[in-house]
This record gives C-alpha cells, sequence and structure tokens, in this order.
C-alpha cells in the first residue's frame, strides 16, 4: 500500500510539473517546494475524497458513460488548489485542460513503470 502511494506521489509530481509547463493558467511559483506538496495533496486527495465522490456521482458517471469522471478529476485538481495555497491552477477550463493532460501522462507513467507480469508456464 505505501509503495503504491508513493509511486502515485513521484507520477503526480511529474503530471503536475507537465501540466504546469503546458497549461498557462496552472502556477506552483516555480518553487519546487510547492510542486512537491500540491503532488502530495493531490495524491491524497484522489486517494481518500475521489471514490467517495464517484460513489456519489455514480448515476452520472454511467449515464455520461464515464465523462462525468473528467469532471470529479478537475474538482480533484481545483481542491488540491484550494489546499495549496501558493498552487493556482487558474480558471475553470485551465483546470479542466490541466486535469486531462494530469491523467494522460499519469497513464502514459503507469504504462511505462509497471513491472512486467510473468509470462506464462507452458508444461
Amino acid at each position: 500500500m505505501w509503495m503504491a502511494l508513493l509511486i502515485s506521489w513521484l507520477s503526480n509530481i511529474v503530471a503536475l510539473f507537465v501540466a504546469a509547463w503546458i497549461v498557462p493558467g496552472m502556477e506552483y511559483g516555480n518553487d519546487f517546494w510547492v510542486l512537491l506538496i500540491a503532488a502530495l495533496v493531490f495524491t491524497l486527495v484522489n486517494w481518500l475524497i475521489r471514490p467517495i465522490v464517484i460513489l456519489l456521482a455514480l448515476p452520472a458517471v454511467i449515464l455520461t458513460f464515464g465523462l462525468a469522471l473528467i469532471l470529479i478529476n478537475t474538482f480533484m485538481l481545483y481542491l488540491t488548489d484550494w489546499i495549496v495555497p501558493s498552487f493556482e491552477t487558474g480558471s475553470f477550463w485551465w483546470t479542466l485542460v490541466a486535469s486531462i493532460i494530469v491523467s494522460l501522462v499519469n497513464l502514459l507513467l503507469g504504462l511505462l513503470l509497471r513491472p512486467d507480469e510473468p509470462a506464462p508456464r507452458t508444461a
């Protein structure tokens, strides 16, 4: 569990850095400590609060065939902005774009860093 949380935190550091580099409204004041803290808060928010929000919004998630998850991810990023004072995501639309970028970077890092599954043995 702790290792998965650590990997998620490290992945979020990279993802938030890439999003801040691409999205004009997203800033962390060029202070690496702010980025580390924002990534930690974002990891914890996604780990603790996101499942509850998904459960409460399950009808919307089902009706939109999962597209509501993008709005939930945007809300999690906005919540991180609200908790970490020096971390800014900008307007709603920039936060939406940033959440999509963060999701894509995390997806790519997950594919790259995932340990290879052992090959099935044949007798």
